[in-house]
């Protein structure tokens, strides 16, 4: 009995024992395990800071409060898109991280594969000279990015036109020329800060007597005429201080033709040009404008003069006793002749009024002319007259006395609220490839503030950027470069910027809207074109998504210009007809379209021609001949300025953008803003 309370107290016993022994075990296991967890705690933390893991979003740690409205919604950024996703040729991360230590800014050069192979034709297409000047441009321009890229080039080390001391004696408040002044300044009279309202500008001349013209285009003879006589001159308003490389903009054309035109009759004519595009003309006749039509000021359009077909028929008898018996009175008309008489001198004034341009000749009113919306009074910097008249003096006063910076950069508005959203993460919709030159500043600035702040482009739905070529002026260029680093939405292709070889830029938008942004649609637009850009997605939305499709305002069985400013020789283009292209202010095309391109690009089968838009033509009539593609036709891509409902409006002024966004923001309906 004992020996048995022995065993279990000794079974008692060690079962303590070993528990205790388990507890001090599991105790000690506890412990190191702490002890194990603070050291790699403590090892750990410094090695996120040191990683920077800690810049991980934290979004899913924070409630994102609801969108007020969907102004907010425009403004919000969207995620950035992964650098593996940017393109299917892109360097690996080992690789891209060391070229931007290297090149740190090189995000803004385009990525399509320039080398002097591209430009070495193969077959002799009639391109061998466009070939070669786009070799030399390219080198040129590489030479130019790597200069600026290294920092050899600074803005402070450019020289700059030095500023009058006294700024007033730049601003006078009137101007004079004589004769042989006007002559020396080659018949253009400057106006340093342009015109104000209440500026006036006095002309002194006396019409050439009249000539027989030689002209084809205007000597339309009628049957029994040896020669047509013509006797005009022309006096426009321009703004000298305009972009490089371009007509300077005609903010008033004034055009008397003694003789007349087509008509035989004398006749004005008034007009504006913008880019080689000109408004609506409008006609001074010999009629005075109807009492129902639009006035300038209070003053009708277009005054009175006794024309050749003139009924002045005597009043009869009957008709005087009938108005005497009614008790109307007899009017008194007072018959002025056309205003400008071959060898007559005549006394000219131009005046600046709230509503338009005035023009009085001896003292008598005869045209008014509202202002186009696209431009204001200090744009007006030069006066110039031309053609059959002899200037004996010119007086301009009551002008403006502050001085407006010409500098093109002022434009640049360095708003965070400007700059493009990044990339996203996921395959965008459209993407929009806008044509630029380097110091069009001030057209860049205006697409910012209109239709890029539309809410598919703020949400990334569209992605937009223009496509600048490098600039003869290296000020130039450090400024375009500053101005792609900030707003983050120019693409810089290298290589010296020529008209002819603009065609280069519209390979370099299929590729980046190809490969980069990874687009459905591609769109091609200029600087000077507004874009709707839900009416533009909503148009590509249409056709069936297998479709391969190209858009635009097509122009079939067009057949090159042989003589002028756009001519084509038969070297060139040896054929009679172009293929179907749609006008170069606004197309889209599938992305398809856009890698067969690019393919044919990088593999030197690309054909290139001077006109872009014609070599675009070419380029889809190729991809259509082994696949098939819907041309779609639509006048709403407006060629030459606006029409009403339009997809694209050409030749913008910067100030008809923001007029246009604002008509579209505020009536929610497309409206031009070519006329008053």
């Amino acid at each position: 009995m004992k020996k048995s309370k022995l065993l279990k107290l000794d079974r008692l016993d060690r079962f303590d024992m070993f528990i205790s022994l388990a507890k001090q075990r599991s105790v000690q296991i506890l412990f190191i395990v702490g002890f194990l967890y603070l050291v790699l705690v403590t090892v750990e933390i410094p090695f996120v800071f040191r990683t920077r893991l800690n810049t991980l979003s934290q979004e899913p740690l924070i409630r994102v409060p609801k969108l007020a409205s969907e102004v907010e919604f425009q403004y919000k950024e969207a995620p950035s898109r992964p650098l593996n996703w940017v393109s299917e040729n892109a360097p690996t991360p080992t690789q891209f991280q060391h070229q931007k230590q290297l090149k740190p800014q090189s995000t803004i050069l385009s990525r399509l594969s320039f080398d002097a192979e591209s430009f070495d034709p193969t077959a002799k297409d009639g391109s061998l000279e466009l070939h070669k000047s786009a070799k030399v441009a390219w080198e040129v321009g590489r030479k130019l990015w790597e200069e600026l890229e290294s920092g050899e080039v600074k803005i402070g080390s450019i020289n700059k036109p030095k500023k009058p001391k006294n700024e007033s004696e730049l601003c006078r408040p009137s101007v004079s020329l004589s004769e042989s002044e006007f002559l020396a300044h080659g018949r253009v009279m400057v106006l340093p800060c342009g015109l104000t309202l209440g500026s006036h500008i006095t002309v002194v001349g006396k019409p050439r007597a009249a000539h027989a013209e030689t002209n084809p285009r205007i000597a339309l003879l009628k049957s029994g005429e040896d020669s047509v006589m013509v006797s005009q001159f022309m006096m426009e308003l321009q703004r000298l201080k305009t972009v490089d490389g371009e007509d300077p903009p005609r903010i008033l054309h004034f055009n008397p033709r003694l003789k007349g035109d087509w008509s035989r009759k004398p006749v004005i004519e008034q007009n504006t040009c913008y880019r080689m595009q000109w408004g609506t003309a409008m006609r001074c006749e010999g009629w005075k404008s109807k009492a129902d039509n639009e006035t300038v000021d209070g003053q009708v359009k277009c005054e009175k003069w006794i024309r050749d077909d003139n009924d002045r028929s005597v009043e009869s008898n009957a008709t005087w006793w009938l108005k005497r018996l009614i008790g109307r009175t007899k009017k008194v008309t007072v018959d002025w002749p056309f205003p400008f008489t071959e060898g007559k001198l005549f006394v000219l004034t131009l005046s600046a009024g709230l509503e338009g341009y005035h023009v009085s000749v001896d003292g008598r009113h005869i045209t008014s002319f509202p202002y186009r919306t696209g431009y204001t009074l200090e744009d007006a910097t030069g006066l110039m007259l031309n053609g059959d008249v002899d200037v004996h003096s010119i007086f301009a006063a009551s002008l403006p006395t502050s001085h407006p910076s010409f500098a093109p950069q002022r434009h640049l508005e360095m708003s965070n609220r400007w700059k493009a959203p990044p990339l996203p993460e996921q395959p965008v919709d459209l993407f929009i490839g806008v044509l630029s030159a380097g110091n069009h500043f001030a057209e860049r600035m205006a697409v910012r503030k209109s239709w890029m702040q539309h809410k598919l482009v703020k949400s990334s739905h569209v992605v937009a950027r223009f496509f600048v070529a490098m600039h003869a002026r290296k000020e130039v260029n450090v400024e375009l470069k500053r101005e792609a680093e900030f707003f983050a939405d120019i693409v810089i292709v290298p290589y010296m910027d020529n008209y002819d070889l603009v065609v280069l830029k519209t390979v370099a938008i299929c590729e980046y809207g190809g490969r980069v942004a990874a687009a459905k649609y591609i769109m091609k637009s200029d600087d000077d074109t507004f874009v709707r850009v839900d009416a533009v997605i909503n148009e590509a939305k249409k056709v069936h998504p297998d479709r391969s499709f190209y858009i635009g305002n097509i122009n079939y069985y067009h057949r090159p210009l042989r003589a002028g400013k756009w001519a084509v020789t038969y070297e060139e283009w040896a054929e009679e007809v172009y293929p179907p292209y749609a006008n170069g202010p606004g197309y889209i095309m599938s992305s398809d379209i856009a890698h067969f391109i690019v393919s044919e690009f990088e593999k030197h089968n690309l054909s290139l021609f001077k006109m872009e838009d014609v070599s675009m033509g070419m380029w889809v009539e190729k991809f259509n001949s082994s696949k098939a593609v819907d041309y779609i036709h639509s006048l709403k891509f407006c060629q030459f300025g606006c029409i009403e409902g339009y997809y694209t409006a050409h030749y913008q002024s910067p100030r008809q953008m923001m007029c246009m966004w604002d008509k579209l923001q505020k009536q929610t309906r497309p409206q031009c803003c070519n006329m008053r």
